[in-house]
Protein backbone atom coordinates (compact mmCIF):
# COMPACT_ATOMS: atom_id res chain seq x y z
CA UNK A 1 0.00 0.00 0.00
CA UNK A 2 1.40 3.24 -0.97
CA UNK A 3 0.70 5.65 2.02
CA UNK A 4 -1.02 9.11 1.98
CA UNK A 5 0.23 12.03 3.60
CA UNK A 6 -1.05 12.15 7.08
CA UNK A 7 -3.86 14.89 7.85
CA UNK A 8 -2.84 14.96 11.11
CA UNK A 9 0.24 16.83 12.16
CA UNK A 10 0.75 14.53 14.76
CA UNK A 11 0.18 11.39 13.12
CA UNK A 12 2.15 9.15 11.28
CA UNK A 13 0.16 6.53 9.02
CA UNK A 14 1.04 3.19 9.52
CA UNK A 15 0.07 0.35 6.86
CA UNK A 16 0.49 -3.36 8.70
CA UNK A 17 0.42 -6.60 6.69
CA UNK A 18 -1.58 -9.01 8.28
CA UNK A 19 -2.94 -12.74 5.94
CA UNK A 20 -5.52 -11.32 3.58
CA UNK A 21 -4.24 -7.33 3.66
CA UNK A 22 -3.47 -4.59 5.46
CA UNK A 23 -4.50 -2.78 8.45
CA UNK A 24 -3.89 0.79 8.01
CA UNK A 25 -4.45 3.24 10.93
CA UNK A 26 -1.97 5.89 12.86
CA UNK A 27 0.37 6.33 14.95
CA UNK A 28 0.93 9.14 17.65
CA UNK A 29 4.16 9.92 19.65
CA UNK A 30 7.77 8.86 20.08
CA UNK A 31 8.65 5.67 17.63
CA UNK A 32 11.12 4.41 19.97
CA UNK A 33 8.90 3.87 22.95
CA UNK A 34 7.30 0.59 23.66
CA UNK A 35 3.54 0.24 22.38
CA UNK A 36 0.82 2.45 25.25
CA UNK A 37 -2.03 2.19 23.79
CA UNK A 38 -3.90 0.79 20.69
CA UNK A 39 -6.94 2.39 20.34
CA UNK A 40 -10.17 0.55 18.16
CA UNK A 41 -12.81 2.67 16.47
CA UNK A 42 -16.70 2.31 16.51
CA UNK A 43 -19.35 0.57 14.01
CA UNK A 44 -19.03 3.21 10.80
CA UNK A 45 -16.19 5.06 12.11
CA UNK A 46 -12.09 4.78 11.39
CA UNK A 47 -8.37 5.67 13.34
CA UNK A 48 -8.12 9.47 12.28
CA UNK A 49 -11.79 10.08 14.07
CA UNK A 50 -10.15 9.88 17.33
CA UNK A 51 -7.18 12.14 15.98
CA UNK A 52 -7.98 15.19 18.10
CA UNK A 53 -8.33 13.54 20.95
CA UNK A 54 -5.67 10.92 21.16
CA UNK A 55 -3.03 14.14 19.71
CA UNK A 56 -2.37 15.62 23.34
CA UNK A 57 -1.20 12.02 24.53
CA UNK A 58 1.79 12.14 21.51
CA UNK A 59 4.11 14.11 24.00
CA UNK A 60 4.24 11.28 26.64
CA UNK A 61 2.98 8.04 24.83
CA UNK A 62 3.32 6.06 21.66
CA UNK A 63 -0.39 5.26 20.44
CA UNK A 64 -1.51 3.26 17.23
CA UNK A 65 -5.43 3.61 16.13
CA UNK A 66 -6.18 1.17 13.89
CA UNK A 67 -8.98 1.06 11.00
CA UNK A 68 -10.86 -2.46 11.72
CA UNK A 69 -11.67 -4.60 8.81
CA UNK A 70 -14.16 -2.51 6.11
CA UNK A 71 -13.41 0.52 7.84
CA UNK A 72 -10.94 3.45 6.78
CA UNK A 73 -8.02 2.33 4.39
CA UNK A 74 -7.90 -1.13 5.83
CA UNK A 75 -7.61 -3.45 2.52
CA UNK A 76 -9.47 -6.72 4.47
CA UNK A 77 -12.17 -7.70 2.24
CA UNK A 78 -15.34 -7.33 3.60
CA UNK A 79 -18.34 -9.77 2.74
CA UNK A 80 -21.60 -8.43 5.02
CA UNK A 81 -23.10 -11.73 3.05
CA UNK A 82 -20.93 -13.74 5.51
CA UNK A 83 -20.41 -11.81 8.28
CA UNK A 84 -22.28 -12.73 11.78
CA UNK A 85 -19.87 -12.28 14.59
CA UNK A 86 -17.31 -9.81 15.63
CA UNK A 87 -14.75 -12.28 16.11
CA UNK A 88 -13.71 -11.62 12.59
CA UNK A 89 -12.41 -8.58 13.98
CA UNK A 90 -11.15 -10.00 16.59
CA UNK A 91 -8.66 -12.53 14.95
CA UNK A 92 -7.99 -9.18 13.19
CA UNK A 93 -6.64 -7.81 16.15
CA UNK A 94 -4.93 -10.98 17.52
CA UNK A 95 -2.97 -11.21 13.55
CA UNK A 96 -2.28 -7.80 14.09
CA UNK A 97 -0.39 -8.37 17.22
CA UNK A 98 1.26 -11.03 15.77
CA UNK A 99 2.61 -9.06 12.95
CA UNK A 100 3.70 -6.04 15.38
CA UNK A 101 5.52 -8.52 17.45
CA UNK A 102 4.27 -6.52 20.85
CA UNK A 103 1.35 -6.08 22.60
CA UNK A 104 0.19 -2.74 24.16
CA UNK A 105 0.00 -1.86 27.68
CA UNK A 106 -3.59 -0.75 27.30
CA UNK A 107 -5.98 -2.09 24.75
CA UNK A 108 -8.99 0.77 24.44
CA UNK A 109 -11.78 1.17 22.17
CA UNK A 110 -15.15 2.92 21.38
CA UNK A 111 -18.40 0.86 21.22
CA UNK A 112 -17.56 -1.88 18.87
CA UNK A 113 -13.86 -1.36 19.09
CA UNK A 114 -14.01 -1.82 23.13
CA UNK A 115 -15.72 -5.01 22.55
CA UNK A 116 -13.55 -6.06 19.93
CA UNK A 117 -10.84 -5.46 22.53
CA UNK A 118 -12.56 -6.97 25.35
CA UNK A 119 -13.06 -10.50 22.69
CA UNK A 120 -9.40 -10.33 22.11
CA UNK A 121 -8.52 -9.97 25.51
CA UNK A 122 -10.32 -12.85 26.71
CA UNK A 123 -8.87 -15.10 23.54
CA UNK A 124 -5.32 -14.13 24.94
CA UNK A 125 -4.27 -13.24 28.21
CA UNK A 126 -1.43 -11.03 27.10
CA UNK A 127 -2.73 -8.99 24.48
CA UNK A 128 -2.63 -6.11 26.98
CA UNK A 129 -1.59 -5.29 30.41
CA UNK A 130 -5.05 -3.29 30.67
CA UNK A 131 -8.36 -2.51 29.17
CA UNK A 132 -10.41 0.66 28.74
CA UNK A 133 -13.75 0.45 27.62
CA UNK A 134 -15.83 3.57 26.56
CA UNK A 135 -19.34 2.41 26.30
CA UNK A 136 -18.59 -0.86 24.76
CA UNK A 137 -21.72 -2.85 22.89
CA UNK A 138 -22.67 -5.76 24.95
CA UNK A 139 -25.58 -7.45 23.92
CA UNK A 140 -26.80 -9.67 26.92
CA UNK A 141 -28.82 -13.45 25.74
CA UNK A 142 -32.01 -11.95 27.29
CA UNK A 143 -31.61 -9.07 24.52
CA UNK A 144 -30.43 -10.95 21.74
CA UNK A 145 -33.63 -13.61 22.24
CA UNK A 146 -36.17 -10.61 22.32
CA UNK A 147 -35.03 -9.40 19.01
CA UNK A 148 -36.78 -12.33 17.52
CA UNK A 149 -35.32 -14.97 14.57
CA UNK A 150 -33.80 -12.45 12.41
CA UNK A 151 -31.67 -11.55 15.68
CA UNK A 152 -30.81 -7.52 15.22
CA UNK A 153 -30.25 -7.58 11.39
CA UNK A 154 -33.28 -5.46 10.92
CA UNK A 155 -32.93 -3.25 14.05
CA UNK A 156 -33.07 0.36 13.66
CA UNK A 157 -29.43 0.94 13.42
CA UNK A 158 -29.29 -1.53 11.03
CA UNK A 159 -31.95 -0.36 8.73
CA UNK A 160 -30.50 3.29 9.28
CA UNK A 161 -27.50 2.23 8.05
CA UNK A 162 -28.45 0.70 5.07
CA UNK A 163 -30.17 3.71 3.91
CA UNK A 164 -27.06 6.23 4.38
CA UNK A 165 -25.87 7.98 1.90
CA UNK A 166 -22.77 7.02 0.74
CA UNK A 167 -21.44 9.67 -1.83
CA UNK A 168 -20.64 13.01 -1.60
CA UNK A 169 -19.07 15.69 -3.97
CA UNK A 170 -16.43 16.33 -1.77
CA UNK A 171 -15.58 16.23 1.91
CA UNK A 172 -16.73 19.95 2.54
CA UNK A 173 -20.65 18.47 0.92
CA UNK A 174 -20.07 15.46 3.49
CA UNK A 175 -19.22 17.92 6.75
CA UNK A 176 -22.14 20.15 5.70
CA UNK A 177 -24.45 17.08 5.66
CA UNK A 178 -23.52 15.98 8.90
CA UNK A 179 -22.74 18.69 10.95
CA UNK A 180 -24.77 19.51 13.96
CA UNK A 181 -27.33 16.58 12.38
CA UNK A 182 -27.84 12.36 13.83
CA UNK A 183 -24.92 10.66 15.14
CA UNK A 184 -22.94 13.87 14.47
CA UNK A 185 -25.40 16.63 16.53
CA UNK A 186 -22.97 16.27 19.97
CA UNK A 187 -19.48 16.24 18.27
CA UNK A 188 -17.50 19.17 18.02
CA UNK A 189 -15.88 20.16 14.20
CA UNK A 190 -13.12 19.09 14.82
CA UNK A 191 -13.87 15.59 15.85
CA UNK A 192 -16.30 15.25 12.69
CA UNK A 193 -13.52 16.46 10.25
CA UNK A 194 -11.19 14.14 11.66
CA UNK A 195 -13.43 11.79 11.24
CA UNK A 196 -14.00 12.87 7.43
CA UNK A 197 -10.89 12.42 6.65
CA UNK A 198 -10.50 8.66 5.75
CA UNK A 199 -14.46 8.09 5.92
CA UNK A 200 -14.52 9.37 2.66
CA UNK A 201 -12.14 8.50 0.09
CA UNK A 202 -11.71 10.04 -3.16
CA UNK A 203 -13.09 7.59 -6.17
CA UNK A 204 -12.34 7.86 -9.84
CA UNK A 205 -15.42 9.33 -10.74
CA UNK A 206 -14.11 12.62 -8.60
CA UNK A 207 -16.70 12.22 -6.15
CA UNK A 208 -15.77 10.92 -2.43
CA UNK A 209 -17.74 7.68 -0.96
CA UNK A 210 -18.16 6.35 2.65
CA UNK A 211 -15.08 4.29 3.18
CA UNK A 212 -17.31 1.82 5.55
CA UNK A 213 -20.15 0.78 3.10
CA UNK A 214 -23.67 1.05 4.32
CA UNK A 215 -24.13 -2.46 4.24
CA UNK A 216 -20.82 -3.33 5.78
CA UNK A 217 -22.11 -0.90 8.45
CA UNK A 218 -25.50 -2.37 9.08
CA UNK A 219 -23.72 -5.86 8.52
CA UNK A 220 -21.80 -5.27 11.93
CA UNK A 221 -24.91 -3.57 13.80
CA UNK A 222 -26.44 -7.42 13.53
CA UNK A 223 -23.55 -9.46 13.62
CA UNK A 224 -23.93 -10.40 17.41
CA UNK A 225 -22.82 -14.47 17.73
CA UNK A 226 -20.06 -13.69 20.25
CA UNK A 227 -20.42 -13.33 23.57
CA UNK A 228 -19.49 -10.67 25.47
CA UNK A 229 -20.59 -11.40 28.48
CA UNK A 230 -18.67 -14.50 29.05
CA UNK A 231 -15.58 -12.40 27.47
CA UNK A 232 -16.07 -10.29 30.91
CA UNK A 233 -15.89 -13.25 32.77
CA UNK A 234 -12.92 -14.64 30.92
CA UNK A 235 -10.29 -11.79 30.87
CA UNK A 236 -8.56 -11.88 33.55
CA UNK A 237 -6.49 -8.00 33.79
CA UNK A 238 -7.71 -5.03 34.84
CA UNK A 239 -10.78 -3.64 32.92
CA UNK A 240 -12.27 -0.12 33.44
CA UNK A 241 -15.75 0.47 31.82
CA UNK A 242 -17.16 4.12 31.06
CA UNK A 243 -20.89 3.59 30.56
CA UNK A 244 -23.04 6.50 28.56
CA UNK A 245 -25.40 7.91 30.76
CA UNK A 246 -28.02 8.44 28.12
CA UNK A 247 -28.47 5.70 25.71
CA UNK A 248 -25.42 3.24 26.75
CA UNK A 249 -24.74 0.42 24.02
CA UNK A 250 -23.65 -1.50 27.37
CA UNK A 251 -26.43 -3.86 28.56
CA UNK A 252 -24.06 -5.25 31.48
CA UNK A 253 -24.74 -3.62 35.68
CA UNK A 254 -21.80 -3.34 37.61
CA UNK A 255 -22.90 -5.67 39.45
CA UNK A 256 -22.96 -8.46 37.09
CA UNK A 257 -19.29 -8.02 36.00
CA UNK A 258 -16.27 -9.46 37.69
CA UNK A 259 -13.82 -8.16 40.36
CA UNK A 260 -11.38 -7.24 37.71
CA UNK A 261 -14.09 -4.30 36.46
CA UNK A 262 -14.15 -1.19 37.47
CA UNK A 263 -17.06 -0.12 35.71
CA UNK A 264 -18.62 3.88 35.80
CA UNK A 265 -21.32 5.51 34.62
CA UNK A 266 -20.60 9.17 33.17
CA UNK A 267 -23.34 11.78 33.84
CA UNK A 268 -24.53 14.17 30.96
CA UNK A 269 -22.88 11.68 28.49
CA UNK A 270 -24.57 10.07 25.20
CA UNK A 271 -22.94 6.80 23.27
CA UNK A 272 -20.20 9.42 21.92
CA UNK A 273 -19.00 10.12 25.27
CA UNK A 274 -15.34 10.29 23.78
CA UNK A 275 -16.34 13.29 21.24
CA UNK A 276 -18.35 14.69 24.44
CA UNK A 277 -15.69 14.19 26.74
CA UNK A 278 -12.18 14.31 25.22
CA UNK A 279 -10.47 14.91 28.78
CA UNK A 280 -12.42 12.21 30.30
CA UNK A 281 -10.80 9.86 27.53
CA UNK A 282 -7.42 10.99 27.91
CA UNK A 283 -6.98 10.65 31.74
CA UNK A 284 -8.56 7.78 31.13
CA UNK A 285 -6.02 6.05 28.93
CA UNK A 286 -2.51 8.51 31.12
CA UNK A 287 -3.56 6.50 34.28
CA UNK A 288 -3.89 3.19 32.73
CA UNK A 289 -0.97 3.61 30.82
CA UNK A 290 1.08 4.06 34.01
CA UNK A 291 -1.01 1.13 35.65
CA UNK A 292 -3.27 3.45 38.19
Amino acid sequence: MTLAASPFPAARRRAVPVPGGEIAGFEFGPADRPLDVLFLHANGFNAGTYADILTPLARDLRILAVDQRGHGRTTLPADPETHDAWLVFRDDLLALLEALGESPTVLAGHSMGGTVGLLAAAERADAAKRLVLFDPVVITADRAAQAGPDGLKNSPLAIGARRRRATFPDREAAFEAYNGRGAFRSWPEASLRAYLADGVLEGEDGQVHLSCRPDWEAANFGAHHHDTVGAFARATMPIRVLKAEIGSTCGLDADQAGDNVRMETVPGTSHFLPMECPELVRSALIEAAAGV
